[in-house]
Formats: structure tokens, C-alpha cells, sequence
């Protein structure tokens, strides 16, 4: 995606007062883990992060901190950053348990220097969970990790699957077909557009007052970002609903159990 230095301020600025004005809704819908966070995207994380004691483990956009809590829980020492002073907040007040373990900072993910003045060679890892895709640019970010994390470290992202869950992609309602009498049930994801397309305003959660902005990246775009910066993959996983989660709406994700969702993803530095 190209943008201007000017076009990319006025689109990071506009994004951050979307995500304060509707951070309260988000935290009141995502508590401590909705199903996404529960079911995909929670335990992928935690088997790529490898979590051990006393780790000391960046996270980038934490939100309301949900995924800082589950890794203090587990031991680790966290530094949860966010652009959102509101979602801030409410992620300070949530922080009932391991209180001492998390240390909540503002910071704006797209700003290398502020990433930067976090401690260079200070993390063992880093985590970015379900954010990315609502970055105006990446690269900043995957430079400062470079230098963020130790010898060693990995990063680990997850976001919207880009190839089948991106603005360009369309969720059909299902088909019920009769194979050998029993009714066969069928979802399907059309996708239109995948190579180009342009940021986009789109609902994230039902019921939220306010349409954020998205910033889709195509495979080759999202990982020539991570391998420019000196990562290297070396885990995937493309997580998706089970038999048992299906349910709620026609369209709802969870009824998709063979489509993936969500994409997650561990990089560390190459050498």
C-alpha cells in the first residue's frame, strides 16, 4: 500500500481517535476473552510464544489487556503498549491479579522512536495480537523489533487471515445439500479482491457505535515487511472453528470450520 508520509498521519491520527472514541464498547464486548480470543486466537499464540517464567515480553496494541493478564498469569513480566490512553485505562483497571508483572505504556506502534525508548535488546519476546491489520504502516514497527528484542527472540502476530478474510472477501450463507440422506450444511468465502486492496472503513464487532479503518496486506507484503527487517518464519498456524463452536448468526465465523479466519504467525531474527 502506498501512502504519503502526510496521508499516512491524517489516516494513523483519524484511526486513533476511532479506537478511543469506541474503546469502552470493545472492552465491554471482549472482557476477558471473547470467542475469537478463546478459541483461535489465545491458545495459537501462547503454543508459538512459548511462554517461560520471568520472561520479560513486549505486547503491542494490548487493548484492554487481556492477552498481558493470560501472560502474567503464566509468569511472564509484560510490557503492554497501545496508541489508545482509554483502552489504557480500562486495561489498568481490569489488572486485578499479577498487578506487579504489567507495566502499561502509550505508544503508538507505527512510531519507531517511541518503540524504541522501550529498551533496546530488552524483550525475549513480542506479541501483536489481532492488530496489525488495523496499522496504517508495519514497517516502522518490524524495524524497531529487530532491535527490541534479544539474541534469540521471536515475534508473534496474529491478524485477519488475508486471504480469506480481508475487505475484498464476501461470507455466503450456506447450502444444504442431501448426500445419501443426510443434509449436508456448506459456507462459503468469496473472494474478489486480494492483491489491491485500499484501506477501507469496516464493522469489527456487531453493535460498535463506530467503523475502524483496515489496512489489508496480501501475504508477500505482510511477510516482505517481517523478512526486510532481518525475521525469519519459523511458525504458522491458520486456526479455525470447530464442529462444536458452530452457532449464532447464519454468517458468523464460527460456522465456517474449514475456512481460517485468522492467521498467526512467529518470526525471529535471521542468524
Amino acid at each position: 500500500m502506498e501512502t504519503g508520509q502526510g496521508n499516512v498521519q491524517d489516516l494513523n491520527r483519524a484511526t486513533r481517535e476511532i479506537w478511543d472514541s469506541k474503546a469502552r464498547f470493545w472492552d465491554e464486548q471482549m472482557g476477558e476473552g471473547n470467542q475469537f480470543q478463546r478459541v483461535l486466537i489465545g491458545p495459537a499464540s501462547e503454543r508459538l510464544l512459548q511462554v517461560q517464567p520471568d520472561q520479560v515480553i513486549l505486547e503491542i496494541a494490548c487493548g484492554n489487556g487481556v492477552f498481558s493478564r493470560r501472560l502474567a498469569s503464566l509468569g511472564a513480566w509484560v510490557v503492554a503498549t497501545d496508541f489508545s490512553a482509554t483502552f489504557l485505562d480500562l486495561a489498568r483497571a481490569r489488572t486485578t491479579e499479577h498487578p506487579e508483572r504489567i507495566e502499561y505504556r502509550l505508544v503508538d506502534a507505527t512510531d519507531e522512536s517511541q518503540l524504541l525508548a522501550l529498551g533496546e535488546r530488552r524483550f525475549d519476546a513480542a506479541v501483536c495480537n489481532m492488530a496489525l491489520m488495523d496499522m496504517v504502516t508495519i514497517e516502522p514497527l518490524m524495524r524497531a523489533l529487530a532491535r527490541l528484542l534479544k539474541p534469540g527472540g521471536r515475534f508473534v502476530f496474529s491478524l485477519l487471515h488475508p486471504a480469506f478474510n480481508n475487505p475484498g472477501g464476501t461470507r455466503l450463507a450456506l447450502e444444504e445439500e442431501d448426500r445419501d440422506g443426510q443434509l449436508m450444511e456448506t459456507y462459503y468465502v468469496k473472494v474478489s479482491n486480494y492483491l489491491r486492496v485500499p484501506p477501507v472503513r469496516g464493522v469489527g464487532m456487531p453493535g460498535e457505535p463506530t467503523p475502524h479503518y483496515y489496512f489489508h496486506r496480501s501475504l508477500s507484503v505482510l511477510f516482505g515487511a517481517c523478512f526486510t527487517a532481518g525475521f525469519v518464519l519459523d511458525g504458522l498456524e491458520e486456526p479455525a472453528f470447530g464442529p462444536d463452536d458452530k452457532g449464532g448468526r447464519p454468517l458468523n465465523w464460527a460456522n465456517y470450520t474449514d475456512v481460517p479466519p485468522v492467521l498467526v504467525a512467529r518470526m525471529r531474527p535471521a542468524g
